[in-house]
């Protein structure tokens, strides 16, 4: 086992998926362990299937596209650490702050 996710519900994965194809940028966290970041806990994927739109979201944030995981039909950047929460709090995403514990 490399990693795993868990603790979001098929609603929101579903809608996630939807607006990353609809190119809108979309947050989704979930709870995700991987042994190459210990003490990690969770992880938000910030998907937009317009890679322009998301390269541009990521430097906008100071944030490499060069590490956007250019999978369709879902591309994303995986956000963590303390810069996860800088971005959720200032997309005001509350539910995700508080349900993922990341206050």
């Amino acid at each position: 086992m490399n990693d795993m996710a868990f603790g979001i519900r098929r609603e929101e994965l579903n809608a996630w998926k939807k607006a990353v194809s609809q190119g809108e940028i979309a947050y989704l966290t979930h709870y995700w362990l991987d042994r190459r970041f210990p003490g990690i806990t969770t992880v938000t994927k910030v998907g937009c299937d317009d890679l322009d739109k998301l390269a541009a979201w990521c430097v906008e944030h100071e944030l490499d596209p060069e590490y956007i995981h250019n999978r369709s039909p879902f591309p994303h950047f995986d956000l963590i650490g303390p810069k996860q929460r800088e971005i959720l709090e200032e997309q005001q995403l509350w539910d995700q702050i508080r349900r993922f514990k990341l206050i």
